[in-house]
């Protein structure tokens, strides 16, 4: 018996040991990992530009050009204050401007001034004119010094000079053809008239 109880013990220390052997064994464990860090997220991208639609840009309705030519109503107009500016006279063998002259030439050229400019491309001649006597050659030259004193007049009343041409019959159509002076004071003038 006591045969029995060493073999028990043996068997119960066999078992222990058994025991802890096996109670030593480690158990393979995945290993401890720290959390993963987490990357630094990029800088964000701009934000693309909004996408532009083109769209035509209403465009300003254009006003009518005005006219640069009087119709018939402002050329009737025009043509009555020619009337009233009645042809300019000179004294014999000069080119100067009388007061009489100054004072026809005066009468309606503002407001006739005022119209031209609205009109650019209408355009006043100035006629110069002589009596019979002289030559052809010496009446031109001062039928044209009296159109361009006229002219000038005109000018400086407010015309403008690009709307006013000059000629010079010299002592070409005659208004008046007896020979006396109280005829050729009538034929040395200038007259004012619109271009066609």
């Amino acid at each position: 018996m006591k045969q029995r109880f060493y073999l028990n013990l043996a068997a119960a220390g066999a078992l222990c040991l058994f025991a802890s052997a096996c109670a030593k064994k480690q158990v393979a464990v995945a290993p401890h990992t720290a959390a993963p860090v987490a990357a630094p997220a990029p800088d964000p991208a701009p934000a693309p530009a909004p996408v532009r639609e083109f769209q035509r840009e209403p465009q300003p309705v254009a006003a009518a050009p005005a006219p640069r030519y009087p119709d018939a109503a402002t050329r009737a107009r025009i043509d009555e204050l020619l009337g009233h500016i009645q042809d300019a006279y000179f004294d014999y063998d000069r080119h100067t401007l009388r007061d009489d002259a100054v004072k026809t030439l005066a009468a309606d050229s503002k407001e006739l001034a005022t119209i031209l400019k609205q009109y650019p491309d209408y355009k006043l001649r100035v006629e110069g004119y002589c009596d019979e006597r002289g030559s052809s050659e010496y009446n031109v030259a001062l039928g044209e010094a009296r159109a361009q004193a006229a002219r000038t007049y005109l000018v400086t009343a407010g015309v403008n000079g690009d709307q006013l041409s000059t000629v010079s019959y010299g002592n070409e159509k005659q208004i008046c053809n007896e020979h006396e002076e109280s005829c050729w004071s009538k034929n040395r003038r200038v007259h004012i008239v619109a271009m066609k």
